[in-house]
């Protein structure tokens, strides 16, 4: 599956917003962003000015899409599900979102980035409900268990990001059992819930799409 390979910190500095892509790099003082670098390419003041509606738009769809580390294709099929579900698109979106592979790992503080729980996700170390699955985007639903792998519950990466738990805290919608590396997917969060987010207006997201 194609993936994002250039300089993370790069979409950061682009959406002037972390987006949390490097795990304990972004909280330090090594990120760009607490530099107060500036948008990358050339004179970007030059390009400072009142957005459009497109611009505005454009920019809460790629600051949502590279959160969540996706391509504009498979983030386009997945805002057509929302499309088709019964409820507000905007809000059915970000559902969708929570609920992949990749990001419910991350949440459950298995990975400290999507980043590294989408790789960890596709060299096999985790079981849904007993049985070994190795794709990212796979949708976990409501009463899914989420747990390591027996053979890799010594991996160094999962046992330091664990120890983020304490700091970071557990999710509403999530049940984590850190002496069992086990966690349950309890429901679909609500969007009040994914406070993470509060900045972004997933609504813009769904006119841009809706011309």
């Amino acid at each position: 599956m194609a993936r994002y390979t250039g300089p993370v910190c790069r979409l950061c500095r682009t959406e002037q917003k972390k987006l949390f892509l490097k795990g304990d790099r972004c909280k330090s003082d090594k990120c760009p962003l607490n530099k107060k670098r500036g948008a990358p390419g050339k004179d970007p003041k030059a390009r400072i000015g009142k957005r459009s509606e497109y611009a505005l738009q454009l920019r809460e769809k790629q600051k949502l899409k590279r959160t969540y580390c996706m391509l504009e294709k498979q983030f386009h099929l997945t805002f057509d599900d929302a499309h088709r579900m019964p409820g507000i698109t905007g809000e059915n979106l970000i559902k969708l979102l929570e609920c992949r592979f990749d990001n419910v790992v991350y949440r459950m503080h298995f990975a400290t980035s999507r980043n590294q729980a989408r790789q960890l996700v596709s060299h096999g170390h985790f079981l849904v409900n007993g049985k070994k699955v190795n794709i990212p985007s796979y949708r976990i639903k409501p009463g899914d268990v989420i747990e390591v792998k027996e053979a890799s519950k010594k991996v160094v990466s999962i046992l330091d990001a664990l120890k983020e738990v304490n700091k970071s805290g557990n999710y509403p919608w999530i049940n984590l059992d850190i002496d069992a590396q086990k966690g349950t997917f309890v429901a679909y969060p609500e969007r009040a819930e994914v406070t993470d987010l509060a900045d972004i207006k997933e609504q813009l997201v769904v006119e841009l799409y809706s011309k």
